[in-house]
């Protein structure tokens, strides 16, 4: 409760400076930062839940429909109070809405009529994460991480990429994780295609797998390397290619810091390497949390790093790419999606995972 209550004070703090009467927060990704973890999905390919909360400068509650209400509140959102409408009575909810906020201004994450966006200080308020987030954050990233280790450890060559996606995904969902993304490559693909959705084929002699693992509202994300067979000095090398360029992005990365300027010392190892150019294959990644990637690193970027926020980089290679999930803590960083028992290769001074060989 005391989360929940920093979040409202924050949130009523952004109404007064920009004369608002309400804020609707809308998305799932929302939902879950303004309720401490809570989920309004039910439909997990929607952006919307099932819910939303509502806030003014007196009150805040979680609005739904009759539909939902009793489960919300058992399970997802106990410490705030729960306004419903019959289902089939939407235009309800805008009437309560339009009452609350007194003929006031209205923001919201997906504004809608006459809302306004949210405030660029409340935008950004997700970016830093409190201390109870980072504790669900860090349960998160080690759970993810295992269920990445334990699904590359029970593949086969004859397996197909579908079925290593889908031992990604009992891993993750028997661990209480979503997998929002799971993409799966084997040997023949995996040079291929940057974002290789998994198909009907089989892996062969290695494979990469990546999660984006979303609880409580939060993404931990990493990338792993399988094979089955000795990796060539060429896989090797490229591998420690992406290893120094990520290595750049986190000497880069102190609060504060421009995105642009991690995506620069990016370019710049990449062209160190013998790979210049490499970064117009695949975005490079960034700033996460409540999304996979709530900004990118890349040219003309001006926003900033936080203090206590999240951050992947994906750095790539045809065939290679690294990823983890880390948090940005006083200019140090702290590794969240870390399994003890997969190996690991010393880059910078930074335990980084390496290819596993079966």
């Amino acid at each position: 409760m005391t989360e929940i209550a920093d979040k409202l004070a924050l949130v009523r703090r952004c109404l007064r400076a920009s004369r608002l009467a309400a804020v609707r927060l809308r998305g799932s990704d929302w939902f879950a930062w303004a309720t401490a973890g809570g989920s309004s999905v039910v439909l997990a390919t929607s952006e919307r839940g099932v819910a939303e909360v509502l806030i003014t400068a007196d009150e805040a509650w979680v609005l739904t429909d009759a539909i939902e209400r009793e489960r919300l509140q058992a399970e997802e959102v106990t410490e705030l109070p729960l306004w419903s409408h019959p289902w089939a009575a939407p235009e309800q909810r805008e009437q309560f809405v339009a009452r609350c906020a007194g003929g006031g201004r209205v923001a919201s994450d997906r504004p809608e009529a006459d809302e306004v966006p949210l405030p660029g200080p409340l935008a950004r308020a997700r970016w830093s994460l409190t201390g109870p987030e980072q504790e669900r954050y860090r349960r998160l990233g080690r759970a993810a991480a295992e269920a990445m280790t334990a699904a590359l450890q029970a593949a086969r060559p004859e397996w197909t990429e579908l079925q290593l996606a889908g031992a990604g995904s009992e891993a993750l969902g028997s661990r209480g994780i979503e997998p929002a993304l799971i993409l799966a490559a084997g040997e023949r693909r995996l040079p291929l295609y940057r974002h290789p959705t998994p198909r009907d084929e089989p892996l062969g002699a290695r494979a990469m797998m990546v999660f984006c693992a979303r609880r409580h509202g939060l993404y931990a994300c990493l990338t792993r390397h399988l094979y089955f067979r000795t990796p060539t000095p060429a896989e090797r090398r490229a591998a420690a290619v992406v290893a120094e360029v990520e290595a750049a992005a986190f000497a880069a990365s102190t609060p504060g810091a421009e995105l642009s300027a991690v995506f620069a010392a990016m370019t710049a190892a990449y062209a160190h390497a013998g790979q210049p150019r490499a970064e117009e294959a695949h975005h490079q990644g960034g700033p996460c949390g409540y999304a996979a990637r709530e900004s990118l690193v890349r040219p003309g970027n001006s926003q900033t790093l936080a203090d206590d926020g999240a951050v992947a980089y994906n750095p790539s290679l045809p065939g290679m790419k690294i990823e983890d999930t880390a948090l940005l803590r006083g200019g140090e960083l702290e590794f969240l999606t870390v399994d003890p028992s997969w190996p690991t290769v010393p880059v910078h001074g930074r335990p980084r995972p390496d290819l596993l060989v079966r």
